[in-house]
């Protein structure tokens, strides 16, 4: 398949271009004007994908997007990468719901469209519902991020009306030694100064990284070509999670033991909440148990299952 991608330079970016040129597909990485590429995303070659120029703020696409299969739209400014300020909360919103939007644009200006669209997602979508089970079919929440989310995806679904199979992929908690949330756990434990967080009662609903490119492209696969067990279930909403959460307090025992470390100092709530402000209510203190209910319906195999397994792998 000929396949787009956007956020190409990002964590699960830079992850999921190579694999899928592994696979024999041609990549074609959608960079806006002021991309900066990184961690070798700037070659031209079959491995790192090929870059094709585009701009959301007008809806130009380089004439290399042609003929495209598929799509796969992960853009999106980092939501745990600053305080959110009213500016803060603007340029996540704008990054994902307006880029979104200019994406499904370019798409409709196409003389043959691509069958499916992959657009990233988040399980934050749901909100924090304690130990409620959470699969596709579950309403979502109220506060920012589901708000967030469910505009984002709004966007998105607009594909549908162009003839194209919209995938609504809500990541959860990315496991990866080199980048997102994992990644800044790491030195507190390292230093033996890791603990749970808050109450620890929270659930965590997570995925390596190495199963998030697995998901993706399984995805794409049986989307696009009718492969997977339960096909009409791969249009819509997918949650993109081990299939094993667990509370705040065992990911902490789990995490320490994987690096010989002790976890003996809990950040209590009040000091997360002085500390980040809303932020750490929305990404540290809400308890998702989401299922990948989907997943596993249409023969998805996760490579690491529980976390233990996700955790040695990883690092």
């Amino acid at each position: 398949m000929k396949i787009l991608v956007t956020g190409s330079t990002g964590l699960v970016g830079t992850a999921l271009v190579p694999a899928l040129a592994r696979d024999g597909h041609t990549v074609c990485r959608l960079l806006r004007p002021q991309s900066t590429v990184k961690n070798g995303a700037a070659r031209e070659d079959s491995q790192a994908g090929f870059a094709v120029q585009w701009n959301p703020a007008t809806g130009e696409l380089g004439g290399a997007a042609v003929g495209a299969d598929a799509v796969v739209n992960l853009a999106g400014a980092s939501i745990a990468g600053g305080r959110w300020t009213t500016t803060r909360k603007a340029l996540l919103g704008s990054s994902r719901i307006d880029t979104t939007r200019a994406l499904v644009g370019a798409l409709a200006k196409m003389n043959t469209r691509p069958r499916v669209l992959v657009s990233a997602s988040a399980i934050g979508v749901y909100g924090n519902r304690g130990d409620e089970v959470l699969t596709e079919d579950s309403k979502p929440g109220s506060d920012f991020l589901s708000a967030l989310a469910c505009q984002w995806e709004a966007e998105a679904l607009k594909a549908e009306t162009l003839g194209i199979r919209v995938v609504l992929a809500r990541l959860g908690i990315i496991l990866a030694g080199h980048g997102g949330a994992l990644a800044k756990m790491l030195l507190p434990f390292r230093l033996g100064a890791g603990g749970r967080l808050g109450s620890g009662q929270q659930w965590m609903s997570w995925v390596t990284l190495d199963d998030l490119v697995g998901s993706l492209r399984f995805v794409l696969e049986s989307a696009s070509t009718g492969t997977a067990v339960n096909l009409r279930a791969l249009g819509g909403a997918v949650n993109i999670v081990a299939p094993r959460p667990v509370r705040n307090r065992e990911f902490t025992k789990v995490l320490a033991k994987a690096l010989h470390r002790p976890a003996l100092f809990p950040a209590p709530s009040f000091a997360l909440r002085l500390a980040l402000g809303e932020m750490a209510d929305a990404l540290l203190l809400s308890s998702q148990r989401v299922a990948p209910r989907v997943l596993e319906k249409s023969g998805y195999s996760f490579l690491h299952p529980d976390l233990a397994s996700g955790l040695a792998a990883v690092l």
